[in-house]
C-alpha cells in the first residue's frame, strides 16, 4: 500500500474491505478528497466531565462511572452551551497494522465554537487512533458558544487515514512553495508554513466576528439559514488592530491566501504559546485542492478560529498566529476539493459557517 495520507479513493477501499465498519452503510457524500466524515449514532449522554479512556480502559468502563443521563438523538435533541456530551458514533474500525488515523472537526462544526474531539477505547490521546485499532469510537462534544440541536447522522468530526511518515520537512516544503507557490506572501517556514492574521478594513466591511453571548439554539441540519446578526457581531477597525476580550470566541482571516496541491494535503497548528493569549483553530483539515480548482491555483484564504485565554489581547495585522503542516497523499485523489463536491469554502475570504445566509 502506498505510503502518506489515503485520498478517498483509498479510503472507499478501506469502507469495502470491512476496515471501516458502520451501523448504516457509509454514503458516497461522506467520503472527502482525503478524509471520511463520522456520524452521531442515536445516543449520547451528558457526562460530568471530560476524559480519556485511558490505556487500560473502554469507553464503556468510564461512563459507567462520569455519565449522568442518557439522550435519544433520534428525533433531535439540544445539546446544551457550556455542557460536555459523549455520543457513540455509527462508525467503528478495524484498521489494518501499519495504517494509522487522526480526526478534527468539520469546518463547519469549529466556525460554531462547538468543540468536538474523537475518543477511542484504551485512547490516550484525543482524536488520535493508533495502528492496527479495532473497536468503537465516540465523540465527545461540548458547545461553546451557542446550544446546537443535533441528531442521529449528524456529521461533526472527520477522520483521515494515512500509512508511514507523510509529513514534509521544511526543507521539502520550501522546494514545494517555489514549485506550486504555497502563499500569496512571501512564505514563513519554521516547523511548517505560518500564517498570520488579515485585521485590514477595506470598503467598510467587517475583519471579523465575535459570538454573542446569549443567542438561540443552532439547528445542525438548516443550511444558510440564520440571520448573523442574531449570533454575531462585526468587529470593525481602522487601526488594523482588534483587542481579544477573555473567553470571546472570533472568526477570524489569514492574510495569506492558501493553496494546497492536488498530491497534498494539510493540517492547521498552533504556532507555539508564546505568541500570545489566545488559540487558534478547531477545524484544521484543509484538503487537496484548496485554493486550487476553482481558483487556479492562486488560493484561498485560511478562517481562524480564535479563543482569547485569560486577559485581553492586543491582535495586530500581520502577526503570526499558526502554521500549516502540509503531508503528502499516497496518491493523487480522484476528486479535488471544490471540483464537483459540495465544497462550501473554496475560494473563501473571511465567512461564517454555511448555518448562516451569506
Amino acid at each position: 500500500m502506498p505510503r502518506g495520507l489515503f485520498p478517498l479513493q483509498l479510503i472507499r477501499s478501506l469502507v469495502e474491505s470491512g476496515a471501516v465498519d458502520a451501523d448504516e452503510p457509509v454514503s458516497k457524500g461522506q467520503i472527502q478528497p482525503a478524509s471520511l466524515d463520522l456520524r452521531l449514532g442515536s445516543r449520547a449522554y451528558r457526562i460530568r466531565a471530560s476524559f480519556l479512556a485511558g490505556e487500560r480502559h473502554t469507553v464503556q468502563d468510564r461512563l459507567a462511572d462520569l455519565s449522568m443521563h442518557e439522550i435519544d438523538l433520534s428525533g433531535g435533541a439540544v445539546l446544551e452551551k457550556g455542557c460536555v456530551y459523549l455520543a457513540p458514533l455509527m462508525e467503528r474500525l478495524w484498521l489494518p497494522e501499519g495504517v494509522t488515523a487522526v480526526s478534527n472537526a468539520k469546518s463547519s462544526i469549529g466556525r460554531l465554537d462547538l468543540l468536538t474531539r474523537l475518543v477511542t477505547d484504551r485512547g490516550t490521546e484525543f482524536d488520535r487512533v493508533p495502528a492496527g485499532y479495532a473497536g468503537p469510537l465516540y465523540a465527545e462534544i461540548c458547545p461553546r458558544s451557542f446550544s446546537i440541536l443535533a441528531r442521529t447522522g449528524t456529521r461533526l468530526n472527520q477522520i483521515r487515514f494515512r500509512e508511514g511518515q507523510a509529513v514534509l520537512d521544511d526543507g521539502e516544503l520550501r522546494l514545494l512553495h517555489e514549485d506550486q507557490r504555497l502563499v500569496d506572501l512571501p512564505p514563513l517556514i519554521e516547523g511548517g508554513l505560518g500564517f498570520s492574521v488579515g485585521l485590514e478594513s477595506r470598503d467598510g466591511k467587517p475583519v471579523g466576528y465575535r459570538a454573542k453571548p446569549h443567542a438561540g439554539v443552532i439547528d445542525l441540519d438548516l443550511i444558510d439559514h440564520y440571520d448573523p446578526s442574531g449570533f454575531w457581531e462585526e468587529i470593525h477597525t481602522d487601526s488594523k488592530r482588534i483587542i481579544l476580550d477573555p473567553g470571546a470566541f472570533h472568526i477570524l482571516v489569514s492574510r495569506e491566501a492558501v493553496h494546497i496541491p492536488p498530491a497534498h494535503a494539510a493540517e492547521m497548528a498552533p504556532f507555539h504559546a508564546a505568541a500570545g493569549e489566545f488559540r487558534v483553530h478547531y477545524a484544521g483539515f484543509f484538503d487537496p485542492g484548496f485554493g486550487h480548482a476553482a481558483t487556479g491555483g492562486t488560493g484561498a484564504r485560511g478562517v481562524l478560529e480564535v479563543r482569547c485565554r485569560e486577559v485581553p489581547f492586543v491582535l495586530e495585522h500581520g502577526q503570526v498566529v499558526g502554521r500549516l503542516v502540509y503531508e503528502r497523499m499516497a496518491e493523487a485523489p480522484e476528486v479535488l476539493y471544490g471540483a464537483d463536491l459540495s465544497s462550501n469554502y473554496q475560494g473563501q475570504g473571511l465567512k461564517l459557517s454555511k448555518h448562516f445566509r451569506s
